[in-house]
C-alpha cells in the first residue's frame, strides 16, 4: 500500500491518527488529509472512523458517542480525500444528534446518523460475558490488512473452518490521546475489518461489500491496549447477510456491540483482499 499525505514526514508510514486528521474547510465541513494507492475500494470503517470524529468536533467535550448508524451507498476511493458535511439535528439536555454525508466527486458515499450523550450516574450491569479466549500474549500472531497501524493476534477460533477468524484481538501500536472520542473512532474504524458471515460456507456464496452498519459504544475502551472482537453469523436471506459483534476489554468489560448486513451473492467477494 503506497501513501502519501499533507503533513507527513516522507519515509514515516501514517498512522491511525493521520486517518482521523480532518481539515475543517468551513463550519461542519471537513475534509480527510490522507490519501493513498489502493488496489480495492475505500476501506469500510475509515469512512465511520472520520464521519464520527467529524460529527465528534460539533459537540461539546462532556458528549460522547454512544450509537452510530451508517449506509454504504458507493464504493470510495482512498487516492481522493472525502469531504464530511455535519448537519447539527439536535441538542437537548443530555444528547446531541447528528447526521454526516461523507462526498467524493460530488456523490454521496456514506450516511450517518449518530448520538452523543452526557453519561449519567445509573447502575452498570453486564449481561453478556466475555468469551474464553486465550490472551494476547498466548495467542498467534494474525495479519491484520488494510489497517494503519494496528496488530492484532488470533486465538482459538468458535468456527475453526472459517476462511477467516470471527473472534481476535486487536490494538492501536502508537499511543493514543487520552480524548475519549479519539477512542472511539478507532473502534470504529477496527469494527468492519472483520465479518461474522465467514463462518458460513465459502463453496455456497460469498460476502460481498458492506450495505450498512451500526456501532453501540458502551463503555469507555482504549484502543491503544487489547480489544477482543467476536462477531457471529446470523441469518442470510434475499442476497444479504447479517452478523452480530462484540468488543471486550482485557478485563472481560463489554465495550461495544456491533451490526452489519452485506450483500452475499454466489461467487468469490470482490471487494475485499484475500484474508491470510
Amino acid at each position: 500500500m503506497q501513501t502519501a499525505a499533507p503533513g507527513i514526514d516522507e519515509g514515516r508510514e501514517p498512522t491511525v491518527l493521520d486517518v482521523l486528521t480532518l481539515e475543517e474547510i468551513d463550519r461542519d465541513l471537513y475534509r480527510s488529509t490522507l490519501v493513498f494507492a489502493d488496489p480495492f475500494p475505500l476501506y469500510g470503517g475509515q469512512v465511520p472512523a472520520q464521519a464520527l470524529h467529524a460529527a465528534g468536533r460539533t459537540v461539546g467535550p462532556d458528549r460522547l458517542p454512544h450509537s452510530l448508524h451508517g449506509y454504504f451507498l458507493r464504493s470510495g476511493d482512498a487516492a481522493r480525500p472525502t469531504v464530511f458535511r455535519v448537519d447539527r439535528d439536535r441538542d437537548g439536555g443530555s444528547f446531541s444528534a447528528r447526521r454526516v454525508v461523507a462526498l467524493q466527486g460530488g456523490e454521496v458515499i456514506f450516511s450517518m446518523s449518530a448520538s452523543f450523550h452526557v453519561a449519567g450516574p445509573g447502575p452498570d450491569l453486564q449481561v453478556q460475558e466475555a468469551p474464553g479466549a486465550e490472551p494476547p500474549d498466548e495467542s498467534a500472531d494474525l495479519e491484520m490488512p488494510r489497517l494503519f497501524s494496528m496488530e492484532s493476534r488470533r486465538p482459538p477460533q468458535p468456527f475453526p473452518s472459517g476462511h477467516w477468524p470471527t473472534r481476535f484481538w486487536a490494538r492501536a501500536t502508537v499511543p493514543l490521546p487520552e480524548d475519549p472520542l479519539v477512542h472511539a473512532c478507532v473502534l470504529a474504524y477496527l469494527s468492519d475489518i472483520g465479518t461474522g458471515l465467514s463462518a458460513l460456507p465459502e463453496d455456497e456464496a460469498s460476502p460481498g461489500p458492506s450495505l450498512d452498519h451500526a456501532v453501540w459504544f458502551h463503555r469507555h475502551a482504549r484502543l491503544d491496549d487489547w480489544v477482543l472482537m467476536d462477531m457471529t453469523p446470523r441469518t442470510v436471506a434475499a442476497g444479504r447477510g447479517w452478523y452480530t459483534g462484540s468488543i471486550f476489554t482485557p478485563a472481560g468489560a463489554l465495550a461495544a456491540s456491533f451490526v452489519q448486513e452485506t450483500l452475499f451473492r454466489p461467487g468469490r467477494n470482490p471487494f475485499r483482499p484475500e484474508r491470510g
